[in-house]
C-alpha cells in the first residue's frame, strides 16, 4: 500500500535491543511486558477507531473486546466475518483493498491502530502518521520475530527514517526501569 490516506495510521510496538517483538515462538515473553508500556499502549488504542493486526498479534486489555478490528490473514480471499468477534473482519490485502475492508466495518474513515507484526508493520510503512516504538531495556531475543522483516539486517529506527518518519524526543515511559519510547512522525 502506498499514497496518503486522510485516516489517521499509528503504529505501537514495544521491541528488544535487538528488534525483536517476540520469541521465535512468536509469544511476547514477559521481558517485554511493562505496566507504563501497556497504559500508553491501551490510551492510544482508546484514540483509534480501528485496530489492525496479524493472527499472533493481540491486545489483551480490559476494552479488547469493544474495539473494532481487521485481522489480516491470507486465510480468506478478500473478507470475511471475524468468528470470535462481531465487531471484527478478517482481511486478506492481496484480494480486498483497506478502504474496502473499513467500508464493510462500516467507518470507511476510521483512524486505524496498527500492532503488528512485521507484515502488518511493514504494510503500512508508507502510510503511517506516526509509529510509537518502545525499547525494552537489556531484553535481547536471539532469533526473535522482527518488528520488521528487514530487521536485523537494518535498524527499525533506519526502516522508518527510510519511509519518511521523524524521530521524536525519547520519552521515558518508567525512568525506575529504564524504559523509553520514541514517536516517530510523518
Amino acid at each position: 500500500m502506498s499514497g496518503r490516506y486522510s485516516r489517521r495510521v499509528e503504529g505501537y510496538a514495544i521491541i528488544s535491543e535487538d528488534g525483536m517483538l517476540a520469541t521465535a515462538e512468536r509469544i511476547m515473553p514477559p521481558s517485554l511486558m511493562f505496566d507504563a508500556d501497556q497504559r500508553f499502549f491501551e490510551q492510544g488504542l482508546d484514540g483509534v477507531d480501528v485496530v489492525v493486526h496479524g493472527r499472533h498479534s493481540q491486545e489483551r486489555q480490559p476494552r479488547s473486546a469493544e474495539r473494532y478490528r481487521l485481522m489480516l490473514t491470507r486465510s480468506v480471499p478478500a473478507l470475511a466475518p471475524f468468528p470470535s468477534n462481531p465487531l471484527g473482519l478478517l482481511w486478506n490485502p492481496a484480494g480486498a483493498t483497506l478502504d474496502e475492508a473499513l467500508a464493510r466495518l462500516g467507518i470507511p474513515d476510521a483512524s486505524l491502530g496498527i500492532i503488528g507484526g512485521p507484515e502488518v508493520f511493514a504494510l503500512f510503512l508508507n502510510l503511517y502518521d506516526v509509529f510509537h516504538l518502545t525499547r525494552a531495556p537489556n531484553v535481547r531475543l536471539p532469533g526473535g520475530r522482527p518488528v520488521f522483516p528487514d530487521v536485523p539486517e537494518r535498524t527499525p529506527e533506519d526502516i522508518l527514517a527510510a519511509h519518511g518518519l521523524v524521530a521524536g524526543p525519547v520519552e521515558a515511559l518508567d525512568p525506575a526501569k529504564g524504559l523509553t519510547m520514541v514517536s516517530w512522525r510523518r
